[in-house]
């Protein structure tokens, strides 16, 4: 049997006529930049959300660079970020001269938040909170961090559409939720994607007519944007899918609870979810001292497997400036050696599954 880590087509053909309709609808408009489609989109998610405002961007980076440009911080200026996220939260950071001071994991692999304040200095301007894998982080804690020290909360949210920490939405805590809507993520458009949502009305503002060359009116330029704009076609296929992403979402909560029952052998770590948090396992995370023995193992069998992430930003090429080495985040660096991505995707089958389980309870090093 052959597994792959993701499939993308299944949840298509489960929902066709719908993305069929949508798209024909977007070509026969003559409308495919920042019309209907993008405003009908905008309203949803922030409902969906719970927020006031949505602005659709070209992409979940975009949402992190332009927050973070739109929050005036820049060189000099410092932004806390947990050390085992994904390079695309600290280059949301860098790309805008200012410095990411990491911060190492928790064993739910987010943000420890009981060490954030010992890296807060007069230069700290905001926490970039990544609720990784799908799983909300320690929101309260940090929170109450933030307001103490008065700073912004940017939430980098690719990963967890729909996760909630104590019933509230990630994406809705700080000024900033930022969204990528790749096509693998769990609301995942048909290409490149992404929005942020916010309830500050002049923040929202200020990201719309940065993403649009930095105008209201054309020609008209009050500030210095780029081009980073939702297109028609993507909002109207988002749209369809966001109408599915609660069951979607249930059908992965489901299969992790298999994977968790089903998961007994005693060389793998399983994912944790802590009190009060929500994953939507955007992925299914194990940890093995042998990782890849494991994944070598699981290859052999016809299973693929992926690690997210092999190399830290700390330790990233791009990131010596920084002047970081190894052993600096030993728990970060222990998570690159041992993380595992087991399959989970929409309409895997039971039988998939119990393959993947199979392989992985006879596994011995």
């Amino acid at each position: 049997m052959q597994i792959k880590c993701n499939v993308l087509d299944r949840q298509f053909q489960m929902y066709q006529a719908e993305y069929e309709q949508a798209a024909l609808r977007v070509l026969r408009s003559g409308w495919y930049v920042l019309g209907n489609e993008v405003c009908q989109f905008e309203e949803e998610f922030a409902q969906f959300t719970g927020r006031k405002y949505c602005v659709g961007l070209n992409s979940g980076l975009d949402a992190l660079i332009m927050s973070v440009r739109a929050l005036n911080i820049g060189r000099g200026d410092e932004v806390i970020v947990q050390a085992n996220t994904y390079i695309a939260t600290v280059l949301g950071i860098t790309e805008n001269g200012a410095t990411p001071v990491f911060v190492e994991p928790d064993e739910c692999f987010n943000i420890d938040a009981n060490k954030i304040e010992q890296v807060i200095t007069d230069k700290t301007k905001a926490i970039m909170v990544t609720h990784l894998y799908g799983q909300a982080s320690e929101m309260t804690k940090i929170m109450d961090i933030a307001k103490k020290h008065q700073l912004q909360i940017i939430e980098d949210c690719a990963q967890s559409h729909g996760a909630c920490f104590d019933g509230k939405m990630t994406g809705t805590f700080g000024i900033s939720g930022c969204f990528s809507f790749y096509p693998t993520k769990n609301l995942g458009a048909f290409g490149d994607a992404g929005a942020v949502v916010t309830d500050d009305e002049i923040f929202a503002e200020k990201l719309r007519m940065m993403r649009n060359y930095g105008s209201k009116v054309k020609y008209h330029n009050e500030i210095a944007g780029i081009n980073s704009r939702l297109d028609e076609m993507q909002a109207a296929l988002l749209r369809v899918k966001l109408s599915h992403l609660r069951e979607l979402n249930n059908e992965r909560k489901m299969l992790a609870q298999r994977y968790n029952k089903g998961i007994t052998n005693p060389l793998l770590i399983l994912p944790k979810v802590r009190d009060g948090a929500e994953s939507i396992y955007h992925q299914y995370v194990v940890r093995c001292i042998s990782r890849d023995s494991l994944q070598k193992v699981l290859e052999q069998n016809g299973i693929q497997t992926q690690i997210h992430y092999p190399i830290p930003p700390h330790l990233a090429k791009c990131y010596h400036f920084l002047g970081h080495k190894k052993g600096d985040y030993p728990i970060t660096e222990s998570y690159a050696d041992e993380v595992l991505s087991l399959p989970i995707y929409t309409g895997m089958t039971l039988e998939e599954q119990d393959y993947v389980i199979e392989k992985i309870n006879v596994y011995r090093t």
